[in-house]
């Protein structure tokens, strides 16, 4: 069974760190482009950050630009995203999603064609 996982969310001041983890079982991230989405309350999915395949092609979302990082560990079949300078308007919760046949500035856009597992809920209040 193909499956994505993630973890690594939680409670953090405004101004902190989270790093989250996108781990695969059942297949290879090597060959997927693989993004990052969130969802706030009463708001659509939104592309956060998506990685190509190595990690040359890297997309940010504006609002994250500078404060996120995505990157993958392909020894652990894992996609983090290292989250900084995290901001109220950051809470949301947060699915990863992969796809063999796109761009990173596409997938980032399309959040709709994907289904999310359960995902890892971020808070950022203080």
């Amino acid at each position: 069974q193909l499956r994505l996982l993630e973890s690594g969310g939680g409670l953090v001041q405004p101004g902190g760190s989270l790093k989250l983890s996108c781990t695969a079982s059942g297949f290879t991230l090597d060959y997927y482009y693989i993004g990052w989405f969130r969802q706030a309350p009463g708001k659509e999915h939104e592309g956060v950050s998506c990685i190509g395949i190595g990690d040359a092609n890297t997309y940010y979302a504006d609002s994250v630009k500078g404060r996120f990082t995505i990157s993958r560990d392909n020894t652990k079949n894992t996609i983090y995203l290292q989250m900084n300078n995290l901001k109220p308007e950051d809470t949301a919760h947060y699915y990863c999603a992969a796809d063999g046949l796109t761009n990173v500035h596409a997938m980032c856009h399309k959040a709709g064609l994907y289904s999310f597992g359960q995902g890892t809920q971020v808070t950022v209040s203080s």
